[in-house]
Order: structure tokens, then C-alpha cells, then sequence
């Protein structure tokens, strides 16, 4: 059987740069407006513009081994990697020859035209570009190797619910201590449970599972709140006990708009920060993404207070709301004891004692995730929030993202906890908006 050919989109390069190695034996075509798009992402300071940037260090090198244009083995029981033009004649009339997408698909007729024998597959994550594909005729598929799991449906809740004897509840609230059988049901370290009677459902508790040769942990309701926020449901609740836990290092925490993680980790960061009966750490540190409106920060004009501030200002909002006026945050930001600040410039830092969140971290890539916690240092805990229903990177999706990374690769060990918040608490507008917009 003769061996596929596999002509990548720009998308497929920029969201993995070693994507070309990803075929096995088949061959791979890049066509030349491909390598021209992927020249225009290099200057970026994000994961794409390193992708960009490692992929054009790759081409150089199989360059220096022989002709692009005629083609070079791209390793040992690999295909041939190659660079083409493409020929308007082969595109139909009514796609647009000087459309970027519709140079790529010209490059895959011309092939097509040029191997009729063989199978070739436009490989893309762009949505449109493989329905276009389709329209005419032409083979394509999405690039799936980044993907945790198979559907966003199957991402860890770090919520479990387990039948128990009625007395069970009763031993739980009177403080005796209560074990989970291996053989009943598998949890992952530090995740809620919520301990169900057999007889009557609406007799519940709720516990964190620490292990099986430990006893349940009773789950603290914080009733008179943390820096006065007061969780308002089963989930908050929970995700409180793991930001107030300083043996949980890393914590995650997914949901929609309006759920209140931002608002609870924050909230927890001042606790422990500026608390005199709580303080664990030295410092707060809040950061996001700056990547979700499309232009890097230095498009700004002003200082690098000034380019921030627009980035930053859905955490300064909830600063501000918890410490109830803006002098009493500035003093704190002057004297550095909390720190607001972009993504871009966390690489490099080592951030030790420190109470870190990072917002909207459904946009991050793996790659700047992994240069993320990497940055952690001695006595730090990370929290990383996020929905990721609303991700602005193209390059990611919900089961590829960052954040979805970590809550999968995370959840088997007794450093780290998640839980996905449920309800919308921010206001009976927001959570209709959340429902049905």
C-alpha cells in the first residue's frame, strides 16, 4: 500500500513543532505559505511564537542535510519531509488564490494532481479549512496529538459521591474516623467526597480523601468565611478547604463565569498573606494570560504600569471589592508584598514563600503551563483557575489546553487538588447569561 501523504496547515505547526515527526513512516509536505505564516508568529512571547520559532531551528537543520524542495528523510523509519508551491490552476474558480488557506489547499490539489496513486490529507486544527477540504473533494483531518483525553465530558470533577450505611453519616459528624474500602470505589488523593446514606439520599457529608490507609477528612464549612467570603455551596466550600490547606501545593479550579473561583483564591491568598492569625506566606502573587485579546501587551502605549493595567484589570476588580478601596491594595502593591502582573515576564523568576494564581489559565499551552510551575520555588502554593469553555488561544481547545493538562496529570498525586465549581453565585443575571447565552 502506498504511503500517505500528509500536507500540514500552519495551525498544525504552531500548535506542536514537532508535529512533522508525528506520522509515522508517511510523508509530510509544507507548503510555502505555511512557512511564510509561521514567520509572522516568530517574535511572539508565547508558546506559539515558540513553536514558531523551533520549528523554522528544525527546518534549518533537515535543510542542511540535503533539498527541501526535492525532499529529506525525516529520520529513521520516517517519511520524506518536503517544501511546495502551489499552482492556481488547480484551484477551483471560486476559492480565492491570494487567501492564505486557499494557497495551502492549491498545494494539496497540486500534489494530488501530481500522485494520483496516493492518499494526500490536508492536516489542520482550523475548523473551516477541513470543511473547505471537504467541499471540493479533498481529504483532511484535525491534529489530535495534544489531547489529554478524547472528550471534555471526561475531564477529572475531583467530586465523587459514595453510598454508605446510614450510620456511616452519623460517625462522620460525631468525629470518629472513617475509611474508604479499595474495592469500593477509586479516588484520587484529595478529592471530594460526598458520603451518601443508602436509606435516605438527602442525608449527606462531605469529606476529602486523603488515602486509603488514612481516615476521611471531615471538610471545614468556614462559616464565618475567609477575607468575609463565604462559600455558598458544596463546591465552593470545598475548593476553600484546598486554598486554605498549605499541604496542597497546587490547586485547580474550573468553572464558568461568575462560579467564584477567581474570588475564593484570592480571597484565600489575602487570608494567608496579610492575616495575622493565618499568614503563611510572604507575598501574593496574581497573574493572567495576556494572550486573550489578540495583541501582545507591547502594542500598548505608556509604562509598563499603563500597558498592564487592561490585562489586569478583571483582578485588580476583585482586589479592590476584598480589600474595599483602592489605597489600601496600592500600599500593598508599593511595598510588593502583592504583586499584579502579565504572564509575560514570570520567566526566569524563582518565587519562593509566595501565594501564587494564575487567572484564565484555560489559555496558557502546555509549554508555557509546564514554564509556569516550573517558576515555583520553596514554600510556594499555585492556584490555576480557568473555564475552559471560553478559551480565545486557536491553537488550543478544551481537551488540549494547559489547564486541562494539569488537572489530568495532576489528580494522582497528594500535592495537588481540583474541583470543577458547578453553580453561578456572582448574580442572578450572570448565572441566567452563563445558562442559556
Amino acid at each position: 500500500m502506498a504511503k500517505k501523504i500528509y500536507v500540514l496547515d500552519t495551525s498544525v505547526c504552531l500548535t506542536d513543532a514537532n508535529s512533522i515527526k508525528a506520522f509515522g513512516n508517511n510523508d509530510i509536505v509544507l507548503p510555502l505559505k505555511v512557512l511564510e505564516e509561521i514567520d509572522n508568529h516568530k517574535q511572539r512571547q508565547s508558546g506559539v511564537g515558540l513553536n514558531a520559532r523551533n520549528i523554522i531551528r528544525s527546518l534549518d537543520l533537515y535543510r542542511s542535510k540535503g533539498s527541501l524542495n526535492k525532499g529529506v528523510r525525516i529520520g529513521k523509519g520516517k517519511g520524506i519531509l518536503s517544501v511546495k508551491g502551489f499552482e492556481p490552476v488547480d484551484l477551483p474558480p471560486s476559492l480565492d488564490p491570494s487567501v492564505p488557506d486557499n494557497q495551502i489547499i492549491g498545494t494539496a490539489l497540486t500534489i494530488k494532481s501530481l500522485t494520483p496513486k496516493r492518499k494526500v490529507i490536508v492536516v489542520s486544527r482550523d475548523i473551516n479549512m477541513r470543511v473547505k477540504c471537504d467541499s471540493i473533494g479533498l481529504l483532511s483531518e484535525d491534529y489530535n496529538v495534544g489531547q489529554v483525553v478524547k472528550d471534555s465530558s471526561l475531564i477529572y470533577t475531583g467530586y465523587v459521591s459514595h453510598l454508605v450505611d446510614d450510620q456511616i453519616i452519623d460517625q462522620m459528624y460525631e468525629g470518629k474516623k472513617i475509611y474508604i474500602d479499595k474495592e469500593d470505589i477509586s479516588i484520587y488523593p484529595n478529592q471530594l467526597v460526598m458520603l451518601v446514606s443508602n436509606s435516605n439520599e438527602k442525608k449527606t457529608a462531605l469529606s476529602r480523601f486523603v488515602g486509603y490507609e488514612k481516615p476521611l477528612k471531615k471538610i471545614v464549612e468556614y462559616k464565618q468565611g475567609v477575607w468575609d467570603v463565604i462559600p455558598r455551596n458544596k463546591e465552593q466550600c470545598f475548593a476553600t478547604n484546598l486554598l486554605m490547606d498549605p499541604s496542597v501545593s497546587v490547586v485547580t479550579l474550573v468553572g464558568k463565569a461568575g462560579s467564584g473561583k477567581t474570588l475564593l483564591a484570592i480571597a484565600a491568598g489575602l487570608e494567608q498573606v496579610l492575616s495575622l492569625d493565618r499568614s503563611t506566606y510572604k507575598k501574593l502573587v496574581v497573574s493572567r494570560p495576556v494572550q486573550p485579546l489578540g495583541k501582545d501587551i507591547g502594542f500598548l502605549p505608556g509604562t509598563l504600569e499603563e500597558k498592564m493595567s487592561p490585562w489586569l484589570m478583571p483582578i485588580q476588580d476583585n482586589l479592590e471589592f476584598l480589600m474595599g478601596d483602592k489605597t489600601g491594595l496600592q500600599t500593598y502593591v508599593q511595598s510588593g508584598v502583592i504583586e499584579i502582573e502579565a504572564l509575560t515576564y514570570i520567566r526566569g523568576r524563582s518565587i519562593s514563600n509566595a501565594f501564587i494564581i494564575i487567572d484564565e489559565a484555560q489559555n496558557l499551552t502546555i509549554h508555557e503551563l509546564k514554564t509556569i510551575i516550573t517558576r515555583v520555588g520553596e514554600g510556594t502554593k499555585i492556584i490555576l483557575t480557568g473555564d475552559i469553555e471560553q478559551i480565545d488561544n486557536v491553537y488550543i481547545d478544551e481537551t488540549s489546553n494547559g489547564l486541562t493538562h494539569a488537572v489530568e496529570k495532576l489528580k494522582e498525586y497528594d500535592i495537588a487538588g481540583h474541583i470543577a465549581l458547578q453553580k453561578g453565585e456572582r448574580s442572578k443575571v450572570a448565572t441566567l447569561a452563563a445558562r442559556i447565552l
